[in-house]
């Protein structure tokens, strides 16, 4: 009797066995039995699969709203705000010199102070010429008080005759009366001689104080000042050595000193025509000084409102304050223009957006731990972040970095990493 316990396949091949087909069937039924025990094995769960998946860390950055600046990164080099060559206006002797390399001074403080005895003579002079002027014009006024009493006398006298003859014709000669009237003509026209010649004598004062003024101001260059706030960075006299006057037309006319104002720096940029219209007066820009390790703000002070035909830029000014001369003129800075800015935009690290051609990319990481590979389309970019328009939303996580080894689908142990930290790591 074959057992009711055993699969169908077994009885089988008892019976089979009993009536002597063993034999022949024998091969058979064990591939039968085979094919049955592997039919009958059962897929391993995904829980178990999962267990034996290599789980990969990866730094991961969360979107998130912010304030973007779109700017225009260009080198440019520091120049003094002012920089001249102090020259002397009259010619001299340098007799004494109070600045060197490096001297911080301020405006109409004295730089040097030239010797020139032959001026200090034509001074005197005009002083002196002056004086006589002076005293003349005081003679001149005397003059006319005299003229004009003379006149008042005749001029009272020839009245009073007058009267007289209009009252008692018979008693005076009509002779008395005439020369009483040219008399007081005659002292009239002194009078009026006299205001000439006052006025004259005033001219010639006029023109002596101007001609001394002139002397005076001339003597007065011989003392070099400073025409701003400035640092002297160049030294080109020292005591004795003679300047020609700074309007000579001699090509060896030596300058005293070289002064820049560095209180005050610009910036020369050269604006791309494409970002012409963004230029506007009083925008701020961003300077990093890589020498000094150390940023800066700079505001848009003039530009040459024209595109240059040769290299399509517009010539940009920007003033930088450097109130404690900590910039030197000659350093590099880079500035980042403002071009384009967006407020409130989602963004992400710009190590979490992979470029493919005309296409971008991110990885997010989803509420499993697994990998999703996402396009994104993306906005305007910064140093250190890049506007998400569509692909993903605020809050998700996404793979900054490497993400060769990464595929979708795959189980990663996810790690928040912040922007700082990001950044440090380019």
């Amino acid at each position: 009797m074959i057992d009711d316990t055993l699969s169908p396949a077994v009885r089988k091949f008892v019976r089979l066995r009993k009536c002597g087909w063993e034999a022949t069937l024998a091969p058979l039924l064990i591939g039968v039995l085979l094919m049955t025990a592997g039919c009958s094995h059962e897929e391993p769960s995904g829980a178990e699969a999962a267990e034996g998946e290599k789980v990969v860390n990866v730094a991961v950055s969360k979107v998130v709203r912010a304030d973007l600046s779109q700017g225009l990164r260009i080198a440019a080099e520091f120049r003094p705000f002012q920089e001249i060559n102090v020259y002397a206006k009259v010619p001299g002797y340098v007799k004494q010199i109070y600045v060197d390399v490096g001297d911080r001074v301020k405006k109409g403080q004295t730089l040097a102070v030239l010797e020139v005895p032959e001026l200090q003579d034509e001074l005197n002079q005009a002083a002196a010429s002056e004086r006589q002027s002076e005293q003349e014009v005081g003679q001149a006024r005397h003059e006319l008080k005299r003229a004009e009493a003379d006149h008042t006398v005749a001029h009272l006298t020839c009245q009073r005759l007058e009267g007289v003859m209009k009252t008692r014709p018979g008693l005076l000669a009509q002779q008395d009366v005439d020369d009483a009237q040219g008399k007081d003509q005659a002292a009239e026209a002194r009078v009026e001689a006299a205001k000439a010649g006052l006025a004259g004598t005033q001219e010639h004062l006029y023109a002596a104080t101007a001609n001394r003024e002139r002397v005076q101001a001339l003597f007065d260059y011989t003392r070099i000042r400073a025409p701003f706030d400035g640092v002297v960075t160049a030294r080109y006299a020292d005591t004795g050595a003679m300047l020609a006057a700074g309007t000579s037309s001699e090509q060896q006319a030596l300058p005293l000193v070289k002064l820049s104002q560095n209180a005050f720096l610009r910036l020369d940029i050269p604006v791309p025509e494409t970002d012409v219209p963004s230029v506007r007066l009083g925008k701020k820009v961003s300077l990093e000084v890589q020498a000094l390790n150390k940023s800066f703000e700079g505001t848009v002070a003039r530009f040459a409102d024209k595109v240059d035909s040769g290299t399509r830029t517009m010539m940009t000014e920007v003033d930088v304050p450097n109130p404690n001369l900590e910039i030197v003129p000659g350093m590099y800075a880079y500035v980042s223009f403002p071009i384009m800015e967006k407020k409130n935009a989602l963004a992400v690290p710009i190590q979490a957006v992979s470029r493919q051609g005309n296409k971008a990319v991110a990885y997010r990481v989803n509420s499993d731990n697994r990998i999703e590979f996402l396009p994104v389309t993306i906005g305007i970019e910064t140093r250190s972040q890049i506007e998400v328009l569509s692909g993903l939303s605020e809050g998700d996580r996404v793979v900054v970095g490497n993400t060769s080894q990464l595929w979708p689908g795959q189980i990663v142990a996810p790690k928040i990493v912040e922007l700082s930290e990001v950044d440090g790591g380019n």
